[in-house]
């Protein structure tokens, strides 16, 4: 059948030209709507932290697609950030209370219609009106998940002493036994609350050198910049780590592996504490109405129970908070986050120079 094609090297030439240019357009194409791979795959694309990935978590979505979406995972919001604005597209992310504004003005994620998630009544009020979770008249961020960001530590090799007090990650007898989350909003928290501010936006440029000359401090005992929770639970439970700054689920799930770990949040200096929630991202590549029946399976009271006894995290859902909130840690927002620093949106010139400090620190410097 392919007799007509060997009659002439002009009639091949011109041939194989048509079927490059004919590849070469398809290749832009795909590449302009999100790459090859997504052409090929309509799934579900989440931007998120480890372990949220966890099918426990959306079981309402698992049941009606029958197929978890496909991850890609951040350590770090200003990570996150700049992925996204370089040109990587997700369906929907998840950012903290801190990034709200800054994703918000950047034209990366889109309002929300809430009317189209028939959990949203279960969301408690004053989690909805976080600032920059809703902002001229439109909802931009649902909040699902809060907790802190505290001293995680063996309560075999550290003291109660040792464990009431920041100055701890800076105690030379902890050299090389001290994990610090790569997280730069984390990092600074602890710094800023060792120095006894809990209102980062009232810190001047001298209060972010003196965080930063603390972070310095605390880099000499490190051992490792943990990104995943995963990854930190292994080190503290071979004893590896004695002393973290850590989120709830690592001492959670460590108790209820029987391991000798515990989170304080009410040290002297206090802890950290953020909402963080579901975005939908600009110019998204897949299906919207997956989007919105994922977002709805994590406000589940399935999804808030998990969430709650098993992970240790807050949930926003008022039933269940309501329910069992109280005797797994969790009262208030309110009560919670007293005596802490939460995590809210920074002042742009206070957050960009803690960008350069945190990697000149993490390099030694």
């Amino acid at each position: 059948m392919f007799n007509w094609f060997r009659k002439s090297k002009n009639l091949r030439r011109e041939t194989m030209k048509y079927l490059i240019k004919g590849i070469s357009w398809v290749l832009f194409a795909l590449i302009a709507t999100g790459g090859m791979a997504q052409a090929a795959n309509d799934n579900l694309v989440i931007f998120d932290w480890a372990g949220y990935e966890d099918p426990a978590f959306f079981d309402d979505y698992m049941k009606k697609y029958g197929k978890a979406p496909d991850y890609s995972f951040f350590a770090d919001e200003e990570e996150a950030f700049q992925k996204i604005r370089t040109g990587f597209r997700a369906d929907l992310a998840h950012p903290c209370s801190q990034s709200a504004v800054k994703w918000r003005k950047a034209g990366i994620i889109e309002p929300i219609d809430t009317s189209r998630l028939k959990n949203w009544s279960k969301v408690m009020a004053n989690f909805r009106n976080i600032e920059g979770f809703y902002h001229g008249g439109k909802q931009w961020i649902v909040p699902i998940d809060w907790g802190a960001t505290a001293i995680t530590y063996r309560t075999d090799k550290v003291s109660a002493s040792e464990a009431s007090t920041l100055q701890s990650f800076t105690n030379p007898k902890f050299k090389n036994r001290i994990s610090m989350p790569d997280n730069l909003d984390d990092a600074y928290a602890l710094a800023f609350l060792a120095n006894g501010i809990k209102d980062w936006n009232k810190a001047s440029m001298n209060d972010l050198e003196d965080a930063s000359n603390f972070l310095r401090k605390v880099h000499k005992n490190v051992r490792t910049y943990w990104s995943d929770p995963a990854e930190l639970r292994q080190l503290m439970a071979s004893g590896e780590i004695l002393i973290s700054w850590a989120w709830n689920e690592v001492a959670a799930i460590l108790a209820s592996e029987k391991h000798p770990v515990e989170m304080k949040i009410d040290t002297k200096e206090g802890a950290s504490t953020w909402v963080c929630g579901y975005v939908k991202m600009a110019n998204a590549p897949g299906s919207e109405q997956k989007a919105y029946d994922f977002i709805d399976a994590f406000l589940s009271d399935s999804a808030a129970t998990y969430l709650l006894t098993e992970w240790g995290y807050g949930h926003t859902n008022e039933t269940v908070m309501t329910s069992i909130g109280a005797e797994n840690g969790f009262e208030s927002l309110e009560t919670y986050t007293k005596n802490t620093l939460m995590q809210s949106p920074l002042n742009p010139k206070i957050r960009e120079q803690m960008i350069k400090d945190f990697e000149k620190i993490k390099a030694g410097y």
